[in-house]
């Protein structure tokens, strides 16, 4: 199934948590989420895939989006989101950017979008969902193509989990996942079922990211197509070569109402 905005060929930097600080490289200030999903074997149905609280399968194995003959749903007929920064200010869009570590088409791409108010402001559920990662540990259900084992044995050696960002990943129950990142606490875990609007953290800048944001992105395990990362990244960090693709989160997000027209202050105003 082709995803929003026609991600074809791909090629990118720039996603949530694959920044260090003890390798410098090129990744942007701002720190973006990015996905998961390990290369281990196949095993019966009830190994791969557990229910959400909605009835859809939760991944639990990279290979299982492979039984789902439509692959992802489309994403037009998602609904029931909203703006997981109610006030938020959109900073970076979805889409090609002048810097990230993923890239579609030859162009570095944003594989979400970056909302800003202040440090300390509540983060939101956009949609309802069980809770699937609320920590640094949360690169298994963000939608890696292939083995995390050599990322994961070099976090260990050198030292770096708490270079990552603080990232809650939750299933929506819909058959898309909405990754949120760089909170500086959470107060959700793993399991827990959540509704649209709830409370899951404080905004903040865990991670690679240059002030207090929150990164938003949205996938489905169940896509077919992928999103490379940039081969210079993927080796110095010993990531795999891709991620399952994003959409465009602002596709599911409710349109903001326009500001009230101010009236001009050199405009004199006649009193009866």
């Amino acid at each position: 199934m082709p995803l929003a905005l026609g991600i074809v060929t791909l090629f990118a930097i720039g996603s949530v948590g694959t920044g260090s600080v003890d390798e410098p490289g090129p990744i942007g200030p701002i720190g973006l989420v990015s996905g998961a999903v390990g290369a281990t074997p196949l095993g019966n149905e009830d190994d791969r895939t557990a229910m959400s609280a909605a009835g859809t399968p939760i991944l639990t194995a990279p290979d299982a989006r492979l039984a789902l003959p439509g692959g992802a749903p489309p994403i037009s007929g998602l609904s029931g989101y909203r703006w997981p920064l109610p006030k938020g200010r959109l900073t970076q869009d979805y889409g090609p950017t002048s810097f990230a570590s993923r890239v579609v088409n030859g162009q570095p791409f944003h594989d979400g979008i970056d909302l800003a108010t202040f440090c300390g402001d509540r983060i939101v559920a956009a949609h309802d969902g069980v809770v699937l990662a609320a920590s640094r540990h949360f690169d298994d259900v963000i939608g890696w193509v292939g083995s995390l084992d050599r990322y994961y044995k070099r976090l260990d050696a050198k030292k770096l989990w708490m270079t990552l960002p603080i990232v809650v990943v939750i299933d929506d129950g819909n058959g898309y996942r909405s990754m949120y990142a760089h909170f500086e606490e959470v107060v959700v875990k793993p399991g827990q079922r959540v509704h649209a609007g709830q409370f899951l953290g404080y905004e903040g800048r865990t991670g690679n990211a240059s002030g207090c944001h929150l990164h938003y992105g949205l996938f489905s395990p169940f896509e077919r197509s992928e999103t490379a990362i940039d081969p210079g990244v993927a080796k110095r960090m010993k990531l795999p070569r891709a991620e399952i693709g994003r959409v465009d989160p602002l596709i599911v997000l409710p349109a903001r109402p326009k500001p009230r027209p101010q009236p001009d202050p050199k405009v004199e105003i006649e009193t009866p």
